[in-house]
């Protein structure tokens, strides 16, 4: 397989892509170059090849300034025999790679470069550039967090049989708990959420062996008639932290909030950043899912829109499960949508509230946490911090409320609507 034919293709033929895969990254994608087909061997000249990888920064006339997935900038100087391609998102060859100008080319793009690295190793001599446009990976991104909203679901991991392909997951919710048996193949995406960061477009491919019991689970596929099994098509895990207790201290320019752990005794600090989202129960849903807790019986609510901002509808009797279905049996083939009616996914319905600023938040308010496990300075970050939890709390004095908040939120930021895949 080659960019083109003649001179210019027997040049490069050592240095072509012959598999290229995806995996979402920041919001974009991440190219990766494939090994050499079976049976060539490469030579010097490919082995020294760069093949930097990453996002364009910049462009003027024939500079490309790219910021790599290593995190530093590199300039990209296109030559004038040089082969610009441009691939769709998840295509795993050139076969069906459309050719382009370096004008068509803009910041934002995925791009993957090969040719000659300089002697300083900040530049590269590009022989061919393959590209992603941004507007053709948003658009799959998309794409893909509807599927997971239509086809998905989450839950807590009780075991792991590898023998058997199989995890059992229990999707806790007030006053029930219910199991399901997840099935996996050789086929199945495994991913697991980064350790120290919100976003799930972070996961990255992981073996089974890390999936642990208590870990977060989501997984997209095919659920049974009666909601007992499902097969996966895709599984994403991690480990998170969940906080429940009452606020010690808030420093706004550090973007910290120290909450005096109700569980564990002790003051914990967890830190906001731009990707985590903040919201503020409005009382009458906090009461709502209080009476829940408590196995009280739910006064059917009106569909009058709350001061939060959800309709009431979309607020009653809310699921406890991460992101997942309304409940079990419901909607279609239990695969029930946020709005559709019915139980409520309760992270739907708190990401459709208005956001709400550390700010919006004093000492001795009543949260609780979904954090980051924690990278390698032991710092938590918050995916979801959510206020006006006091009724909630009270109704469960041992602070399992806190596991009803999903890790899953893909926000755009504190100031958007979380977007959930």
């Amino acid at each position: 397989m080659m960019f083109g034919s003649g001179t210019v293709g027997k040049q490069i033929l050592l240095l072509l892509i012959v598999g290229i895969s995806l995996t979402l990254s920041a919001g974009s994608a991440v190219i990766q170059a494939g090994q050499p087909q079976s049976g060539q061997q490469p030579s010097a000249q490919a082995s020294s090849a760069a093949r930097p990888v990453g996002t364009i920064k910049s462009i003027s006339g024939n500079t490309i300034i790219l910021t790599t997935d290593a995190g530093s900038d590199m300039t990209v100087q296109v030559q004038d025999s040089a082969k610009l391609v441009r691939i769709a998102p998840g295509q795993k060859d050139l076969k069906d790679a459309t050719p382009i100008q370096l004008g068509d080319l803009q910041p934002g793009d995925r791009i993957l470069v090969r040719g000659k690295l300089a002697d300083d190793g900040r530049s590269v001599a590009a022989a061919s550039v393959i590209a992603m446009k941004k507007v053709d990976i948003a658009d799959k991104q998309s794409r893909e967090r509807e599927e997971w909203q239509r086809h998905g679901f989450g839950g807590l991991v009780n075991n792991v049989d590898a023998g058997g392909n199989t995890i059992n997951v229990s999707l806790p919710s007030p006053g029930e708990k219910k199991t399901v048996a997840i099935h996996f193949s050789k086929d199945t995406i495994l991913r697991r959420y980064a350790s120290d960061s919100v976003k799930f477009d972070d996961a990255k491919p992981a073996p089974l062996d890390q999936i642990k019991p208590g870990d977060q689970l989501r997984a997209r596929g095919t659920r049974s008639a009666d909601g007992a099994e499902f097969t996966a098509d895709e599984i994403v895990s991690g480990t998170f932290r969940n906080i429940a207790g009452i606020i010690s201290a808030l420093d706004a320019s550090a973007g910290t909030v120290t909450v005096q752990d109700l569980a564990l005794k002790k003051s914990v600090t967890v830190k906001v950043t731009a990707d985590s989202q903040l919201r503020k129960l409005p009382p009458p849903m906090a009461q709502r899912i209080a009476a829940r807790l408590k196995g009280t019986p739910v006064e059917a609510p009106s569909t009058a829109t709350t001061a939060g901002g959800a309709s009431s509808a979309a607020n009653s009797e809310p699921s406890t499960k991460p992101n997942g279905p309304p409940s079990v049996g419901s909607g279609s083939g239990g695969m029930g949508r946020s709005g559709g009616g019915g139980s409520a996914d309760l992270q739907q319905a708190i990401s459709r509230m208005p956001a709400a600023t550390l700010a919006d938040l004093q000492k001795g308010d009543a949260v609780m946490v979904v954090a980051t496990e924690g990278g390698a300075n032991g710092v938590a970050t918050v995916i979801t911090l959510l206020g006006g939890v006091e009724p909630i709390l009270e109704a469960s004095p041992k602070s399992s409320a806190s596991t009803i908040l999903s890790p899953w939120s893909l926000g755009t930021g504190a100031g958007g609507e979380a977007a959930t895949p």
